[in-house]
């Protein structure tokens, strides 16, 4: 029997819970390639998966079934061939195809069929269904190569796609599409999935594949996964790669996320399924775990809303609740509201800190910055601090000060003296807390 640490378990759970909120009701277009069945790894992906339909998500799962198709090939002794990264199929390769693809939805629906007590799966109900949602045409003679019956992606019934999953259906997609003389094609995985996500104008498409993501140096193997791509860089990163030949080629997998991002798709993701729970660490934690290619960055620095207060209260609360900050009642944010500047991202709240100006003394005082713990070390702090200061010179002020008890350190390195609580304006000095001893440090434009 496993145990449960609540001192770990709850403020993960809590942690958890704004993205929980941000998805609800959202659609995500998921690509599994074959690669990851071949591997075993569906029935853990599939736990994954039902845990996001339980949230509320809404979802398109498209899988590949290339390594199945190749077994099938080789136990009739005839050979895989590709170009361009796209399987050549003749008449055999065809019926292979629907041979592994028919296995392979056989499977799929039967996990999402288990129940078993004590795993993810138990008291879950998810409906698969599949249909022609999907029309297809010929890949054609490309360089001087005639790909047969391979097809793309002509049209995607985004309408009934979207009545299926607005019943809290999961719609499960094959790489196979009909001309509209009924005549079969076999797609690939990527171009289905970035298809759908286009025609749903899905909120994410997600790959789940062989490679880990992008890397921050594409030629090293060494180097760092990119966890965030904007659409702009994302295209000059692969305008400066070779054309890709095969899955496991870095641009393979990026030319359909910048498509679907060109398309309307909001965020798409490159995740490895080597990874336990990829899915859910990409969908959950700030930064996940694979490459995400955005329209533009996510995190946005702004003026607070009175949207926000909630999002602030959640995140200094824990603050105060430590004695790291002072305690503000939700009607005190609530009148203040204007005077705070928040780093949201993804929608979630992680930064906040609050200006408020004694013009009569041509100053003003920076409270409850705040930074989450998730994202503490990665400059946002800074960057608050800077937007800060940006106000404070614009209402025509010469300094800005803070009172703190613990991070004194920090304020001094930033450029910040420490002063007496004395030189506090009038109004400031009358709130001063005694008990607390708060440091006071200033800040001066030059």
């Amino acid at each position: 029997m496993s145990l449960v640490f609540p001192h770990t378990f709850v403020p993960w759970f809590r942690s958890v819970a704004p993205y929980i909120h941000a998805y609800r009701g959202k659609t995500f277009v998921v690509g599994l390639a074959g690669e990851a069945i071949a591997a075993g790894k569906l029935n853990a992906f599939v736990q994954d998966l039902a845990i996001l339909h339980a949230m509320g998500i809404k979802l398109v799962l498209v899988h590949g079934f290339r390594p199945q198709v190749n077994e099938q090939l080789e136990a009739k002794g005839q050979v895989s061939r590709y170009a361009h990264g796209i399987r050549i199929t003749d008449a055999v390769a065809l019926d292979c195809a629907q041979e592994a693809a028919g296995q392979l939805r056989f499977e799929i629906e039967a996990a999402f069929s288990q129940g078993l007590p004590n795993t993810p799966m138990a008291n879950a109900t998810v409906r698969v269904v599949s249909g022609n949602f999907l029309t297809a045409r010929p890949v054609g003679i490309v360089d001087g190569v005639d790909f047969m019956l391979s097809g793309l992606v002509r049209r995607v019934d985004g309408a009934a796609i979207r009545r299926a999953i607005d019943i809290g259906a999961l719609v499960l997609l094959s790489p196979f599409g009909f001309s509209p003389t009924g005549e079969a094609f076999n797609l690939t995985m990527e171009d289905v999935a970035t298809a759908t996500a286009i025609a749903l104008q899905a909120d994410k498409l997600v790959f789940l594949t062989e490679v880990p993501g992008i890397r921050e140096k594409p030629d090293d193997a060494d180097s760092d996964i990119d966890t965030e791509l904007a659409l702009a860089d994302a295209r000059r990163l692969l305008a400066a790669m070779a054309p890709p030949q095969q899955p496991s080629d870095p641009a393979f997998y990026l030319q359909h996320c910048v498509k679907a991002c060109e398309g309307g798709v909001e965020r798409s993701h490159i995740l490895p399924f080597a990874a336990d729970g990829a899915l859910l660490l990409e969908v959950f934690t700030h930064d996940g775990i694979g490459t995400m290619v955005v329209d533009e960055k996510l995190e946005s620095l702004r003026e607070a809303s009175s949207d926000d207060v909630g999002g602030i209260l959640q995140l200094i609360e824990p603050f105060e609740r430590d004695g790291t900050l002072v305690r503000r009642e939700r009607a005190e944010i609530e009148r203040d509201i204007a005077t705070y500047t928040v780093i949201e991202h993804d929608g979630i709240i992680f930064g906040c800190a609050a200006l408020y100006p004694y013009p009569e003394a041509r100053t003003a005082e920076m409270a409850a910055l705040t930074i989450s713990p998730q994202v503490q070390g990665q400059g946002d702090g800074e960057r608050i601090l800077k937007r800060i200061e940006q106000r404070a010179r614009a209402a025509g002020l010469d300094s800005i000060f803070v009172l703190t008890t613990r991070t004194m350190h920090w304020f001094i390195k930033r450029g910040f003296a420490q002063v007496d609580p004395d030189w506090l304006p009038e109004a400031r000095k009358r709130k001063y807390n005694w008990d607390r001893r708060s440091q006071v440090l200033v800040k001066k434009f030059v």
